[in-house]
């Protein structure tokens, strides 16, 4: 009986979706993310990189990206910080709610590198600070379960 286990490789054409809210953090994560492509192989060409203006708008730009067919795995990346109202746990639950239904849908994997964090220290920690990159985590997630349902598929050699 096979064993399917995801590496670290090029599957395919990757979409990066980026919210432009808290974008000193998020551009921290997207670095991650690119370098993580880079060691998988994949070169800059394969690398869509698509800006949206926050983490709500995530879901939708996953759902149109996974319709066109073209990519192997989606990586979205944001920064929710919670603030002072409820509105932390709106957008972060949609987002996050929106993220999933798209990778089921599509049976498409979707790294989530959105932070939910409590402070901007928080958010800096883990984007690239103390705590690693969260980007980077993200897009490794997204391409070693894009590997795998590949071999799953039988669209890539196990070797």
């Amino acid at each position: 009986m096979p064993d399917f286990s995801g590496r670290l490789r090029a599957s395919g054409r990757v979409a990066i979706l980026v919210s432009r809210y808290n974008e000193l953090i998020t551009t921290k994560l997207l670095e991650g993310a690119l370098a993580c492509c880079q060691e998988a192989g994949l070169s800059r060409e394969q690398v869509d990189v698509v800006w949206l203006p926050g983490a709500f708008e995530l879901p939708v730009a996953a759902a149109a990206a996974a319709g066109t067919g073209r990519y192997s795995c989606l990586i979205a990346l944001g920064a929710v910080i919670r603030g002072e109202t409820p509105h932390f746990d709106y957008v972060a639950g949609e987002a996050t709610r929106g993220l999933s239904a798209v990778a089921v849908q599509h049976a498409l994997p979707v790294g989530f590198g959105v932070l939910t964090v409590d402070t901007l220290q928080q958010a800096a920690d883990r984007a690239g600070g103390s705590a690693g990159n969260k980007g980077h985590e993200a897009a490794a997630a997204a391409l070693r379960a894009a590997d795998a349902l590949a071999q799953l598929r039988g669209n890539h050699a196990e070797s």
